[in-house]
């Protein structure tokens, strides 16, 4: 009954005409000949793939889930996964962004991030079993041997193998340093890998031959906690010096979670009973090379709840239209009818404005970033690249906890638009809201991600890249301060980001004195950056429909930009007032209180 379109108009203009991403490509030497004409009809086909191939089976694959047979430790994908895994395969959708040395198209990250959007729209759950076969991809090829990444890269990139990163264990799980898989060392240069791992997505599955699991364990010579973790690729089956498969490797799956969402991906419980393994990077250093990983999915994930949230809005758009209840405040609106379509009440549209903002604002940003991505990789300037990377480390926290906090919020206003059906499985929408829930846990929780923007990317840098991103801000307050049809989108962020320093440095004084202030205010900060950077791009996508209206353009897409953000800053934007107050209320009313926490 749900349906999904792939919203290409709104990820051309982000591109195309907000972001000139075919005029950043031009000066990346890997993707200078990439133009818009490129990207969208790698997109438009994508579209197609998402739309008619993984949509189809996302409520059956939820109903049916995934299947473990204990006795040979294989599990089985729900009916469909396994046939539309081979399309995806065989039309070229795992190589969009790998290297052509390995096989891949060679296309730039942020037309990867795009199609990504649209198949996590579709089916998040399927999306998990090849997604995460990027971060394994990436991380081999920034840290692997010559030997590990002719092996695995040509596979990854065709997608023939998927990856997996194992890195929770029952007792562990942000906390890394607690984690007690032990390595040891073999003659042959290789390691015996022992331990357990949990809740790993795409962990076993029938959809690949061979599955490369990117595994965190201590060797026996290990420093305790974090420094003392090396990263080993431990594949499914072993694999030969031809690149044939080879014996089975003793890492098994041992259960499924049984999980409130995504049902239709087996998130495994890892059994390594002596697996053999190679060496990723260097020994100990393993916690840096999987946070190539790490963050690569950091960015994923906030890309998931961006998916969600624009097909839940879209189907909540439609609902709204059709169904009819009660009569507007303002008078009769559909007269020939006994009610009105609910979509005339001022609630009702808030709920589908909120989910339509926080989509659009995410979409600018994930693009943003995949741009940003892109030039830290490619760009021909060392500072470049510096500045690039310092950006984007800054940004995907927000991109992670931001996107995910609003998407779930979203979810859950499209369910209640439906009423009552909207708790009914076959609306589709409570599958949305079950889906994004997880979004907000993993890949380090959403506090995680609030502690390392405001702990780790702010403060311990004495706020520098937040000034850069301010120097953003600051460009286009000066460019557009006098544009009076530009003053409802300028001045909230000229405010906001004339408070951000005096706020900053406030919870950073605070913080030196007594560290819990820090942990206290980081969610609330969290989200105040978040609005400010959701405004900069709000404003940015004002800024060209304002010219575009003024130019004579009478489509009606740009007109409905400037409505969208506006209901943004009249609306959403000024819980950042609320949300500063909080942060400086301090830690004092949540430690000292060891009587109601008793």
């Amino acid at each position: 009954m749900p349906t999904y379109t792939p919203p290409l108009r709104d990820m051309q203009f982000v591109m195309h005409e907000v972001l000139k991403v075919s005029d950043e490509l031009k000066a990346l030497p890997p993707h200078a000949d990439v133009d818009a004409d490129t990207i969208n009809a790698v997109l438009e086909e994508g579209g197609k793939f998402a739309a008619e191939v993984a949509f189809p089976i996302n409520i059956s694959g939820d109903t049916e889930g995934c299947t473990l047979d204990k006795t040979t430790h294989e599990v089985t994908t729900p009916q469909g996964f396994k046939e539309a895994y081979a399309k995806y395969v065989e039309g070229g959708w795992a190589a969009l962004s790998c290297h052509p040395e390995y096989g891949g198209q060679g296309l730039p990250f942020v037309v990867n991030q795009c199609f990504y959007e649209m198949m996590n729209s579709a089916n998040q759950a399927w999306t998990m079993y090849p997604g995460l076969s990027h971060g394994a991809y990436e991380c081999l090829h920034a840290h692997g041997t010559e030997e590990q990444k002719k092996i695995y890269l040509p596979k990854l990139t065709s997608g023939e193998w998927t990856g997996t990163m194992c890195l929770t264990e029952p007792h562990c799980g942000t906390d890394l340093g607690l984690l007690r898989t032990k390595a040891e060392p073999q003659p042959d240069g290789t390691y015996k890998i022992t331990g357990a791992k949990i809740f790993i997505s795409a962990g076993e599955h029938d959809m690949t031959r061979n599955i490369v699991h990117l595994v965190l364990a201590r060797l026996p010579d290990a420093p305790a906690g974090s420094k003392g973790i090396s990263l080993f690729v431990v594949p499914k089956f072993q694999v030969n010096a031809d690149g044939s498969l080879g014996e089975r490797n003793a890492i098994y799956c041992g259960g499924l979670e049984h999980k409130m969402g995504i049902h239709g991906n087996a998130t495994a419980q890892i059994v390594i009973d002596g697996a053999t393994g190679t060496l990723v990077g260097q020994p100990h250093k393993g916690l840096a090379a999987m946070f190539v990983m790490m963050n690569a999915a950091r960015l994923g994930v906030g890309n998931q709840s961006l998916g969600l949230t624009e097909v839940a809005f879209q189907n909540a758009l439609a609902y709204a239209k059709d169904r009819i209840q009660m009569r507007s405040l303002s008078g009769t609106k559909a007269k020939d009818k006994p009610a009105d379509p609910i979509i005339v009440h001022p609630d009702v549209r808030k709920m589908l404005l909120t989910a339509k903002a926080y989509a659009e604002g995410a979409r600018a940003l994930q693009c943003f970033c995949a741009v940003l991505l892109d030039k830290e990789l490619s760009h021909p300037d060392e500072k470049v690249r510096k500045d690039s990377g310092e950006m984007l480390a800054l940004l995907t926290p927000i991109v992670k906890a931001f996107i995910t906090d609003n998407g779930f919020e979203a979810t859950v206003m499209c369910q209640q638009v439906f009423g009552g059906h909207g708790y009914i499985k076959e609306w589709g929408m409570e599958q949305h809201v079950r889906d994004a829930r997880i979004n907000m846990i993993y890949e380090g929780t959403n506090t995680i991600q609030s502690l390392d923007l405001l702990g780790r990317k702010i403060l311990g840098n004495n706020g520098a890249s937040l000034k850069k991103f301010g120097k953003l801000v600051g460009q286009l307050v000066e460019e557009e301060g006098v544009n009076e049809k530009m003053a409802e989108f300028i001045n909230p962020i000229a405010y906001l980001g004339d408070q951000m320093t005096k706020f900053t440095t406030e919870i950073g004084f605070k913080g030196l004195q007594n560290p819990d202030e820090v942990g206290a205010a980081a969610v609330d900060y969290l989200r105040v950056a978040g609005h400010l950077v959701f405004g900069y791009f709000f404003a940015r996508m004002a800024q060209v429909a304002l010219r575009e209206i003024a130019a004579g353009n009478t489509d009606p897409f740009y007109g409905a930009k400037l409505q969208t953000a506006r209901f943004y800053f009249a609306k959403l934007f000024p819980e950042t007032a609320t949300l500063m107050r909080t942060a400086r209320a301090g830690s004092q009313v949540l430690m000292d209180t060891d009587l109601a926490l008793a």
